[in-house]
């Protein structure tokens, strides 16, 4: 019994040996941020807690073991969120949690994980309990940080209420924002566009800049175009990096995998589901995952249709990204559908898209982004949604096919390409309007066709002079043209060059700003529109 003894102390001792060194080394390589490599440590280590508390007698060291577990799980998680495989992580945590409920450095690293995925009401339990373990009041400062953070994100996601205007107003200075997770009045529903059978509809009306939805990228990739013979081969570059971005992620994230399973790869449309919106809320975990096998076919296809660009004709970009070719994926910002008759614009701002309503929306109306420039004749849009694979066969595209057999518009658009006088066609296209009897929205359909012939006119002292009084007053087009096609960086651009040439006053400056919202949406004081309304003449902002 006595040999007996001496063997299990000796065992005990060698195991005790074998751990000091491998927490030491898990440690060190944790510091040193070798994230692999610790995580592969620290599982060992964990293996040989588990197996020394199974067999250990004395209650003294099973308590000793059982926090030394503790410490390991909570530092595999921090490892293993450093890697962004937030599943894994949490895992950890609560093995960690359930040894001891208030340890402090886990409850922290919960709550910056929970944090990342948008979590604020579960992150913020985090941080509060977190004040409860003594360790708290030594970082209180910290603490109340990410209590103050969580509170503000918090407040975004349930208010949609985002105010970018001090990042503006210092130049773009610094990282952008954090930015919440939010989901307006939308919801997923069948559509019958042409493009998709599936769409985005407001569940209630909406005024032009009002925020749709804002969310972050499930990957992106940026970079910088060369010139025209480097241009393609960058961009393919760029394409597999962001591929190789996404297959990370979905790899390490199942709720992931399933938000992107719900994308269409182009085909069998009308068979696929329509989500609900739950899916789409970071603060409702779902417990169900994706039973398929990573199917990279199938993501690729995903990809292929899903994906967006932030230098896109409906999208703009604030700050240093500007500079830069993004591509990335946006979940529930995929499920909008291309429209010429759009109502919906796209604000990237870091690594997120902000969508807001362009124009104003009525309740069951379904959100649309326009793919390509919409400011253009039939011709050239039937061309460039062939290009899109699809047809457009919106209430505009339908409209303009019906009335674009009359000799006398396409005499007008020949004109135009010909270099006839510009004043004149436009004279004549209203001229045509009034006698074709084409009213109301009609009309702004046709003046966003001609969009480029009005601007010229309105930009223009000499044509302006001879023409100025025999066609419609800038503001009477704008209004027509943005209630079509909403806001618009050309047509905004008309409005403020004019307002500067004339001095303008109140009503002209409100037209301004209102028009302003609806380019970019709701997201800055009156004194950072005024600024961004600056920046957008001297094209500084794309």
């Amino acid at each position: 019994m006595r040999e007996e003894g001496v063997q299990q102390e000796s065992a005990m001792s060698a195991a005790e040996d074998q751990m000091q060194q491998l927490r030491s080394k898990a440690t060190e390589l944790l510091l040193r941020e070798e994230w692999k490599e610790s995580i592969r440590l620290y599982s060992q280590l964990i293996d040989l807690y588990q197996d020394q508390i199974s067999k250990t007698p004395d209650p003294d060291h099973f308590s000793k073991l059982h926090k030394s577990l503790c410490v390991a799980f909570s530092n595999r998680a921090e490892a293993r969120s450093r890697l962004q495989d937030f599943t894994e992580a949490l895992k950890d945590c609560d093995q960690a949690l359930q040894i001891e409920a208030t340890h402090f450095k886990t409850l922290l690293c919960k709550g910056k994980i929970l944090l990342s995925l948008n979590r604020y009401s579960n992150a913020l339990d985090c941080f509060k309990a977190a004040l409860f373990d003594p360790q708290g009041n030594g970082n209180l400062e910290i603490l109340n940080g990410y209590l103050e953070k969580c509170k503000k994100l918090e407040f975004q996601s349930r208010t949609g209420c985002f105010d970018l205007s001090d990042w503006v107003l210092n130049g773009f200075r610094g990282k952008p924002p954090e930015l919440a997770e939010y989901i307006g009045p939308v919801q997923v529903k069948r559509s019958e566009s042409e493009i998709s059978g599936r769409g985005l509809f407001a569940t209630k009306n909406i005024d032009a800049g009002t925020l749709v939805l804002v969310t972050k990228a499930i990957a992106i990739e940026r970079g910088i175009l060369g010139g025209e013979d480097s241009e393609e081969n960058a961009q393919l570059v760029m394409w597999k990096n962001f591929i190789d971005k996404v297959k990370e992620v979905v790899t390490k994230c199942q709720r992931t995998q399933l938000l992107i399973d719900m994308l269409s790869t182009g085909e069998n449309e009308e068979g696929l589901e329509v989500p609900d919106m739950s899916f789409f809320r970071p603060e409702i975990e779902k417990n169900g995952c994706s039973k398929e096998k990573l199917d990279m076919d199938k993501i690729l296809s995903i990809l292929d249709v899903n994906s967006l660009v932030e230098e896109a004709v409906s999208a703009s970009v604030l700050g240093k990204n500007s500079d830069f070719y993004g591509v990335g994926l946006w979940v529930l910002a995929s499920f909008i559908n291309h429209s010429c008759n759009p109502n919906a614009r796209r604000l990237h701002v870091g690594d997120y898209v902000i969508v807001h309503a362009s124009r104003d929306i009525k309740a069951g109306e379904e959100i649309t982004f326009m793919y390509f420039d919409t400011l253009s004749p039939l011709d050239k849009r039937v061309e460039m949604s062939k290009s899109w694979g699809f047809n457009c066969k919106c209430r505009r595209c339908k409209f303009e096919e019906a009335v674009c057999s009359k000799q006398e518009l396409r005499e007008i658009e020949i004109g135009l390409e010909k270099g006839v006088d510009v004043g004149g066609a436009v004279y004549r296209l209203e001229e045509g309007m009034r006698r074709w009897a084409i009213r109301g929205k009609e009309k702004g359909y046709l003046r966003a066709s001609f969009w480029a012939a009005y601007s010229e006119v309105y930009g223009s002292d000499r044509l302006m002079k001879r023409w100025g009084r025999r066609i419609p007053a800038t503001e009477v087009v704008v209004d027509s043209v943005v209630e079509v096609v909403g806001s618009d960086e050309r047509v905004l651009k008309v409005v403020v060059e004019g307002l500067k040439r004339s001095g303008g006053g109140v009503v002209e400056f409100e037209r301004a700003m209102k028009l302003g919202r609806g380019f970019y949406g709701k997201v800055v004081k009156k004194q950072a529109m005024r600024t961004l309304l600056e920046l957008g003449i001297h094209d500084q902002i794309h």
